[in-house]
């Protein structure tokens, strides 16, 4: 799995560049965020906005990192594509992530 990352006052924006999260990319997806969490960082955007499918084990991922920076820090998942989202809300994860409309609405949630 390909990422780009940056970091923006104090905030780890990571980027997912392929089109899929799926169990094909999702081991080496979760490697990636455990660096980035070992490293210290504890507030990170996500932007999704490349991935056109996500699957359960995609998700399960998203979950587990989720878990893993529970009461150490917060994690944003920003710009689901609409066919995304809709796997967010039939499994209504919606209501479990922090999602926002783009980066910056992650950037500004994860500052407060």
């Amino acid at each position: 799995m390909e990422l780009e990352h940056r970091v923006d006052d104090d905030i780890l924006v990571v980027r997912l560049v392929e089109k899929r999260l799926d169990a094909r990319s999702v081991s080496s997806f979760r490697e990636k965020m455990n660096e980035f969490i070992t490293a210290g960082y504890h507030r990170i955007a996500l932007d999704i906005s490349p991935i056109e499918f996500v699957d359960s084990s995609g998700l399960g991922a998203l979950v587990a990192l989720l878990k893993r920076l529970s009461g150490q820090g917060d994690l944003v998942v920003c710009g689901a594509r609409e066919t995304v989202m809709s796997m967010f809300k039939l499994t209504r994860l919606d209501k479990v992530f922090h999602m926002a409309t783009g980066v910056e609405g992650a950037r500004a949630a994860l500052a407060k």
